[in-house]
């Protein structure tokens, strides 16, 4: 018998509260994250959802909802599994989801913290706050901060830094600055067209706007339909990359019912590392 495997334990988990609560299948037979209107979406999603053995009836839940629901279960499920690596990527580490939609919760991290003096000019200068629309400003739906380091943890294996040297080195809590943003997770429940590009958007935001590393820029998703996940998987420069929340089951559904073209749209994305599943992201977050 294979031994437990926690991310594996996690996944499940993952699904088992995503069955009782988003995932859900309605009276006519169609699953919460499909395309009403479109039959490959709804057989696909179907095809999912019964290998993750979906039994919650229900009906569709409103849109903002259901991805509420889907973002809080995926911060739980990074938080659980980031948190497990300490000993492949050391430091103090909060994981959580974003409430209240701040448009400037992303200046609360070192990379960001100018964007509120950037806000307070535009706030006092129509002219600047025509010119720059709402360019500068970034909502993540989850959050992976580092906390800054105090000397005594840096020089814990001997004198490395001192009040002579790494005097403007972020990690130094000495240096007064703020938390350093790791990554920023956008969780899109179902991918349409406007919804691919404002994922995109977000991520040239965070490039563009950023003074110093650019943290981790990743997707999740629960889209069926592999030709909207390209939408927003493929290409490169903005999004590092575009996690599944059931990529193997996906695959496997798409393998059985015969979808050829949708299969090779997939085998494309998977195999040139742009899809993957959710269980990577924890460790894919540790590089």
């Amino acid at each position: 018998m294979t031994a437990p495997v926690a991310f594996a334990e996690a996944r499940q988990r993952f699904h088992t509260a995503l069955l009782k609560s988003t995932l859900t299948i309605n009276g006519a037979g169609v699953v919460s994250n499909a395309d009403g209107s479109s039959a490959i979406s709804r057989t696909i999603a179907k095809g999912v959802a019964e290998r993750l053995k979906a039994e919650t009836v229900g009906e569709r839940i409103a849109g903002q909802t259901s991805g509420n629901q889907f973002e809080g279960l995926c911060a739980d499920f990074l938080r659980e599994g980031f948190l497990k690596l300490g000993h492949l990527r050391p430091g103090r580490w909060d994981v959580h989801q974003v409430s209240g939609r701040n448009r400037l919760e992303i200046a609360n991290y070192e990379q960001y913290a100018h964007l509120i003096a950037l806000d307070r000019a535009a706030r006092k200068d129509p002219d600047l706050a025509a010119a720059l629309g709402s360019d500068y400003t970034i909502t993540p739906d989850i959050v992976v901060a580092r906390a800054t380091e105090d000397d005594a943890a840096i020089n814990a294996h001997g004198p490395l830094v001192d009040d002579r040297v790494a005097t403007l080195a972020s990690l130094r809590a000495v240096n007064g600055g703020k938390p350093l943003l790791h990554a920023s997770v956008s969780c899109k429940w179902t991918i349409r067209s406007d919804r691919a590009q404002n994922a995109r958007s977000e991520a040239l935001n965070l490039v563009r706007n950023r003074k110093g590393r650019l943290p981790h820029v990743v997707v999740t998703t629960a889209e069926p339909l592999p030709s909207r996940l390209a939408s927003i998987a493929l290409g490169t420069g903005d999004i590092d990359c575009v996690y599944h929340f059931a990529l193997y089951e996906l695959q496997a559904t798409v393998a059985d019912l015969g979808y050829a073209d949708a299969a090779e749209m997939l085998a494309i994305m998977v195999d040139g590392r742009r899809l993957k599943d959710i269980s990577d992201l924890p460790l894919d977050l540790a590089v």
